[in-house]
């Protein structure tokens, strides 16, 4: 009668059914001497449960964590240091401002940035001009619909 409530238990225990209660049952069980054979093969189990318990953490733990200086930070300032000393070494002369004594010739090269400006907008909006042709098949799509609720009204009833 004992074995078999062992096998039972052993049962629920693999299915993970059993309670705090019956593990003890099981856990006294395969501790003690007397255990069916072919159910040996489960005492190194609950053996290593037992020898378990008995471990404890020695080690300290640390409470408060050192605070390392992270090195990487300082190559990065330095790069931006050098970075903004580059910059601001090669200050622009006044020919390079692209400022002109003379209103006229302003004027005219104005103009010609314009115009070369106005080419290339020119040149790049008649290249988008077959998304009309698109919005006209977009909108040709909308009949199909129309097609597909009329079949869906016929063959529903």
């Amino acid at each position: 009668m004992v074995l078999n409530n062992i096998e039972k238990l052993l049962e629920k225990y693999e299915n993970g059914e059993t309670t705090l209660k019956e593990e003890q049952v099981l856990k006294n069980y395969f501790s003690s001497d007397t255990i069916a054979p072919h159910l040996e093969v489960y005492k190194p189990l609950f053996a290593y449960f037992l020898g378990n318990r008995q471990e404890q953490f020695t080690k300290d733990v640390p409470l408060k964590t050192k605070r390392n200086f992270n090195y990487k930070w300082i190559s990065v300032a330095a790069v931006a240091v050098l970075m903004l000393g580059f910059y601001f070494s090669t200050s622009p002369t006044k020919s390079e401002l692209g400022t002109y004594e003379d209103p006229q010739l302003a004027f005219n090269e104005f103009s010609k940035s314009m115009e070369l400006i106005s080419q290339k907008f020119n040149k790049g909006t008649s290249t988008v001009g077959y998304l009309n042709e698109v919005n006209k098949g977009t909108s040709t799509l909308g009949y199909l619909n129309e097609i597909e609720n009329t079949t869906s009204i016929i063959f529903k009833n």
